[in-house]
């Protein structure tokens, strides 16, 4: 390694990426291409990052394939930050095992983070866990030891477990003042607002407050029944029923865990949950039927009794309910949490993570930008979605995540 590129390597690493291009600027070799793309991509010119990376990466060819693995990796890591979901995970796993292979462990650790942060991003923590427990054991560079911390924050986040996030942004704050690193350390401050952040509103007789992630976890207790709107669910203790695919049953008993301990009058359910004002005999006839069916999936947790009015909600085992509700009732709200990190997004890269169709998507991103809650960028396949970092209250309870019946 010459003289510059050893300068240029350093300043990336310190954070100077115009002290780095002022060395290598004009050098077409692969190295100095590799480190030109490192640069580009602190300096926030993805295109041209993963342009330079790629041809770094062709440059050093199948004679340097523990380079040209970590042009890759580096590639991916402009991939995540660019939003660009599309982008082969698999090279990123072949390049970790030519890392793991020629004992490069640091650089393959950075590779399982990464493959760590895109499947969290896409909403599956069960899988970005895994990945994480399959890292490299032994001594870590504090960087390292703060992203991996992070991850696990994050993964923590998902689940509703306050405790664990806490405690691992603990451990990522402290390995993030080792390191020095400014942008890392603002990382985490952002992450642990988001505890002190209300995350949902609590709804009790009536009367709605907010709450954060860490009282959202602490309501779940045997003398409570908790109506979810934001995981579609009936919970009490360990006992989970999900309703995530049943609408109307669920708009049915949140309306009544709304009203609880009162009934409700059989006009306002047939309002709320079939969504009209002209009601005949045949919306009574249903809402017999539809309250039926709750009362039979409810029945571990509650019963559903008629009253002369109406219907009122009787817990079996609890002696309170409760409504969790999202902070912001939207219905793009998963779309908006998601555009909340303050990147811009692709379409394609929103249906990827929220699991839904892209056209979909693209009619709620118009509807969005009609209402001048976001904004575009470019035109065509070329087209970025963003918006600024939503302010007073934290994303967690709008991402989707897979609910299960117990």
């Amino acid at each position: 390694m010459d003289s510059l590129i050893a300068a240029a390597a350093r300043a990336l690493a310190a954070g100077d990426a115009l002290g780095a291009l002022n060395r290598i600027a004009l050098r077409e070799d692969a190295s100095a291409l590799a480190l030109r793309g490192i640069a580009m991509a602190q300096l926030g010119d993805f295109v041209s990052a993963k342009r330079l990376l790629r041809g770094a990466a062709r440059a050093f060819g199948s004679k340097a394939p523990l380079a040209r693995a970590r042009c890759i990796v580096a590639e991916a890591e402009v991939a995540l930050a660019a939003r660009d979901l599309r982008w082969p995970d698999h090279s990123l796993d072949a390049a970790r095992a030519t890392l793991d292979a020629h004992g490069d462990r640091l650089n393959a650790e950075h590779a399982r983070c990464l493959k760590a942060r895109l499947l969290l991003l896409m909403g599956r923590p069960d899988e970005a866990e895994h990945a994480l427990a399959s890292g490299a054991r032994g001594p870590l560079p504090s960087v390292l030891h703060a992203t991996r911390a992070l991850l696990a924050a994050g993964i923590a986040l998902r689940r509703l477990h306050a405790a664990d996030a806490r405690v691992a942004l603990d451990r990522a704050k402290r390995a993030a003042r080792e390191s020095g690193i400014v942008s890392l350390m603002a990382e985490v401050e952002g992450a642990t607002q988001l505890l002190a952040a209300p995350a949902a509103r609590l709804i009790t007789r009536g009367e709605s407050r907010p709450v954060t992630l860490e009282q959202v976890q602490a309501l779940a207790s045997p003398e409570r029944l908790i109506i979810d709107a934001c995981r579609y669910a009936v919970r009490e203790a360990q006992t989970s029923v999900s309703l995530a695919t049943r609408p109307i049953l669920f708009a049915l008993a949140r309306r009544l865990g709304e009203a609880w301990p009162e009934d409700v009058p059989r006009e306002s359910l047939i309002e709320d949950a079939f969504r009209t004002r002209h009601i005949d005999e045949s919306h009574r006839a249903r809402l017999r039927v539809e309250m039926g069916r709750l009362r039979g999936l409810l029945r571990k947790v509650a019963d559903i009794a008629a009253t002369k009015r109406g219907f009122a909600l009787m817990p079996t085992h609890a002696h309170e309910v409760v409504v969790l509700a999202r902070p912001i009732e939207d219905k793009h709200g998963a779309v908006l949490a998601l555009l909340a990190d303050g990147e811009s997004w692709s379409s394609s890269a929103l249906a990827l993570a929220l699991g839904a169709s892209q056209r979909s998507v693209q009619r709620a991103l118009e509807g969005l930008a009609l209402a001048g809650t976001i904004q575009s960028l470019g035109e065509g396949r070329a087209r970025r979605w963003m918006t600024p970092p939503v302010v007073g209250f934290a994303t967690t309870l709008l991402l989707p995540t897979p609910w299960t019946n117990d």
